[in-house]
């Protein structure tokens, strides 16, 4: 019942940046939390960014001070501000929804991850 469309992926040298967008579409109270996760070929999927409704933003320990989430909530929209970007950056990242579909039910969705590259 949601659907969460990326975009803005793509290839970039080290020290540049990239934004990531993703709109949340579908039927649904509302969204709780949004977010970014990335996971590289032989790694765990990791935290980047975590967004609630009002906000509240937390991070990864590998991205702090480079990155930055926000939201619109008119929008149902996260981005990702993807700044001083290095090679370890390069991953398949994941935007993620926690939406409320009900009083009592919600529901964490996945997009299809966009790949970024970090590379000279």
């Amino acid at each position: 019942q949601v659907e969460l469309v990326e975009s803005g992926g793509g290839l970039v040298q080290p020290g540049g940046s990239l934004r990531l967008s993703c709109a949340a579409s579908g039927s649904f109270l509302s969204i709780n939390t949004m977010g970014w996760y990335r996971q590289a070929p032989g790694n765990k999927r990791e935290l980047v960014a975590s967004i609630t409704k009002d906000g509240s933003t937390a991070y990864g320990d590998s991205v702090k001070g480079r990155f930055a989430g926000s939201r619109d909530n008119a929008k149902n929209t996260v981005y990702l501000q993807m700044n001083s970007l290095k090679p370890e950056d390069t991953a398949v990242y994941y935007c993620y929804a926690h939406a409320s579909l009900s009083a009592n039910k919600g529901y964490t969705n996945w997009g299809q991850g966009t790949q970024v590259t970090v590379s000279s």
